[in-house]
């Protein structure tokens, strides 16, 4: 019997660089990976192989599926939330019929090994559309299944696929006549706003946190695209990367929902900026809001309620807001950028 080995998909970006660190040192699985690129030379040592090439080229899939057993399937692949706007329709083959053809994969290697596959799926808070401020101020903590009406592309991709990752987990084909010999294991997380000190932020609406950080190490100043008083739930990547874990190896039986909210501080703008002052005294910050992606950032709320990931399966982040500046975010950009 071949050894089974992990499947991350969309691994060069923010996310999979923590997570091949992670997964290569506790040496479970070998890693296989599939990209569009190739993978930094210090990543691309850590795993068995790397596949370059799309989640909507199937060609690419059925290889992979033909030369290795896979039980793990970490779904990193995605178009994010601002160049999703502009380009919606592209934004849905990726995010929507990427993710269909990543199912249809996992389905089959269960069928074709008889083996449980796990499919990890990091959602976004993008999938929440609250209708104003005021209904933002009142709803406070949101819940999972409050509030889906996302006003995105992108929100309504995440939203969707989480639709599929349910139907494939307990409907797949649910009027065939056909024995299945199974389902996926469809296991997903809806994630803040993250923030890594390892990679630059590659065009995410919540990214105006990191990018703050970043132009201030770099000595640059930076015009914050939202208003001092906005507030939305973060994360520290290296939680966020320990939460994907957390929950791929929690027993299927402590799980009560597939679809859960993970958080950790939820600081205003202003309260960013201050903590990014205090490290760098001489930084320039100023505050320009663009009106439509304020509205976008509007929608969301302004924290989550992430009680059901700690009750099921232990969430619980290692960083709050100041630890997550003082231990990780300043000191490691700083270094970042004294190297360059």
């Amino acid at each position: 019997m071949r050894r089974p080995v992990v499947l991350i998909t969309g691994a060069s970006g923010e996310m999979g660089h923590g997570l091949i660190t992670r997964l290569a040192a506790e040496g479970a699985r070998p890693i296989l990976t599939l990209d569009l690129k190739a993978l930094d030379p210090s990543l691309g040592r850590l795993v068995a192989r790397e596949f370059t090439g799309s989640v909507l080229d199937r060609s690419v899939l059925e290889r992979i599926l033909s030369e290795y057993e896979i039980d793990v399937i970490f779904h990193l692949a995605a178009l994010l939330s601002t160049r999703a706007e502009f380009t919606p329709v592209t934004a849905h083959q990726v995010n929507v019929e990427g993710m269909i053809n990543m199912l249809e994969f996992a389905q089959s290697e269960r069928q074709s090994h008889g083996r449980p596959v796990t499919f990890l799926y990091p959602s976004s808070i993008a999938a929440y559309g609250l209708s104003d401020l005021a209904t933002k101020q009142m709803a406070g903590k949101v819940k999972e299944d409050e509030h889906n009406k996302p006003t995105t592309m992108y929100g309504c991709n995440k939203l969707y696929a989480e639709h599929l990752g349910r139907y494939y987990a307990k409907f797949y084909k649910q009027l065939s006549s056909e024995q299945q010999g199974g389902r996926v294991d469809f296991r997903c997380l809806r994630f803040p706003g993250l923030i890594s000190a390892v990679t630059v932020p590659s065009g995410g609406t919540s990214d105006y946190a990191p990018e703050m950080i970043h132009a201030a190490a770099e000595g640059k100043p930076y015009a914050c695209f939202v208003r001092e008083d906005t507030k939305i739930p973060f994360m520290a990547m290296p939680d966020g990367v320990d939460a994907l874990l957390k929950l791929a190896a929690a027993p299927s039986g402590a799980l009560t929902r597939q679809v859960y909210n993970v958080g950790s501080f939820a600081p205003s703008a202003a309260e960013i900026r201050d903590l990014v002052l205090k490290s760098f005294p001489d930084a320039e910050v100023t505050f320009q809001p663009d009106l439509k992606r304020q509205g976008i950032v509007d929608s969301w709320p302004a924290d989550v309620d992430d009680r059901a990931a700690r009750a099921d399966w232990d969430y619980a982040p290692k960083y709050g807001l100041e630890s997550a500046f003082s231990q990780y975010l300043i000191p490691t950009i700083r270094e970042r950028y004294r190297r360059a």
